[in-house]
């Protein structure tokens, strides 16, 4: 392997390590050893009380920072010297130069990805909002555990490690595996039903919220570049829904959707537990934490504290569908430089993804029809960005074809 080099066609005296154009993971170590690895370095929150968890809280907020647009501008200078039609890739070059802002670096890697899987069921399924009852988290976070569910077989094939980790999931997992072994630190058993009570504590929300920033902080220090979120729970379209219905102002009808497969008597039954919970929580739509802690599940709790490490330990996380967007919609609205740092992947086929997108002024470059979940759509966008990234890297400029460049329009 080289130490470093080069690239042809890149601004002069811009060297890059070594790799492939998207860089390379096959000194990356053994995945069952890297998991357990991530397992030991995430914290545990759970022996904290409120006011440390508040406290530790605005300490890493206190953290963060914003990408830094002057190597957006860079970057969008280069893609614009390299010899091709102008803006050809559309939302991929968008998205690279981003990644460069994020990074820091004019010529980033992205070699190095891992997608964290937040499991954990909802109580709200009580209300007959699923097709499956909540043993469905349990079998499924055990099929990821075994290196057989959708995301980790997708994942194999970009190069992912996969991170699941348990906040909350109701039911033991008969046999769990060791391809992905699944990192516990679960808060409760599921949260609370919204339409009787507060789905979470004030302390529990906090503790879901910190475990997603620190699995952003040990990834970032073991050398992962970027970062795909997923997630895995029963009834979380619903708690994603009512989540999304109160951040946007939006009727619930408007922002819910039939998540994993409702007849319309199993969608009207859920738009009518979404408009009751609401009503009955009344969580102030100023306040992003509440909304989470009263309406939402531990596993947005935690994807959405992977957005906020995004800020934080200054890495690219991507999005996933609905459910990962109301996630990130949150933590943008507790951390607005939260956005600086996100990559849309695809437009989810739930109603509710197109005006959260809207809202973050983020566009997807993959649609789809995707509802899966796990992380799955993350996951696709990124050999899409490998690709673009070895064009930007790599591709000669027009002064070094001997061609006249391309002029705006």
């Amino acid at each position: 392997m080289r130490d470093r080099e080069t690239f042809p066609g890149s601004p002069a005296g811009e060297a890059i390590a070594s790799g492939s154009p998207a860089g390379e993971i096959g000194d990356f170590g053994r995945p069952a050893e890297e998991a357990m690895d991530f397992g030991r370095e995430l914290a545990d929150f759970r022996g904290m009380g409120g006011v440390q968890l508040r406290d530790e809280l605005e300490r890493r907020l206190g953290q963060a920072e914003p990408a830094d647009e002057d190597f957006r501008r860079k970057a969008e200078l280069r893609w614009a010297d390299i010899a091709k039609p102008l803006g050809s890739l559309g939302i991929l070059e968008a998205q690279i130069s981003a990644v460069a802002a994020m990074r820091r670096a004019l010529l980033p890697s992205l070699g190095r990805r891992a997608l964290v899987i937040f499991c954990a069921d909802n109580g709200v399924v009580e209300e007959g909002v699923s097709q499956t009852g909540q043993g469905v988290t349990s079998v499924v976070a055990g099929n990821i555990s075994r290196g057989t569910s959708c995301s980790s077989l997708m994942a194999a094939r970009c190069d992912a490690r996969v991170y699941p980790v348990d906040l909350g999931i109701a039911e033991d997992i008969k046999d769990p595996g060791m391809v992905h072994p699944l990192v516990d630190r679960a808060v409760r058993r599921g949260t609370r039903n919204f339409l009787r009570e507060d789905a979470m504590t004030e302390e529990e929300c906090l503790r879901a919220v910190l475990t997603g920033i620190d699995a952003a902080r040990v990834l970032a220090e073991s050398g992962v570049e970027i970062i795909a979120g997923g997630e895995m729970g029963i009834g979380n379209t619903t708690t994603a829904s009512a989540m999304t219905s109160v951040l946007l102002g939006a009727a619930p009808e408007d922002v819910t959707g039939r998540g994993a497969g409702l007849s319309d008597r199993g969608l009207s039954a859920k738009i009518r537990a979404v408009r009751e919970g609401i009503a009955a929580r009344k969580p102030d739509p100023s306040r992003p934490m509440e909304v989470l802690q009263k309406l939402g599940g531990y596993d947005i709790a935690g994807m959405a504290g992977l957005f906020l490490g995004g800020a934080i330990s200054r890495i690219p996380v991507v999005m996933d569908g609905f459910i990962s967007q109301c996630a990130a919609l949150c933590a943008v609205r507790i951390l607005p430089a939260a956005g600086g740092y996100l990559l849309a992947s695809h437009a989810s086929g739930e109603p509710g993804s197109r005006s959260i997108l809207r809202e973050l002024r983020k566009e997807a470059p993959i649609h789809a029809g995707l509802h899966l979940g796990e992380g799955t759509g993350a996951l696709l966008l990124l050999p899409a960005l490998d690709m673009a990234l070895a064009v930007y890297r790599d591709m000669l400029s027009f002064e070094e074809i001997g061609v006249t460049a391309y002029q705006p329009y």
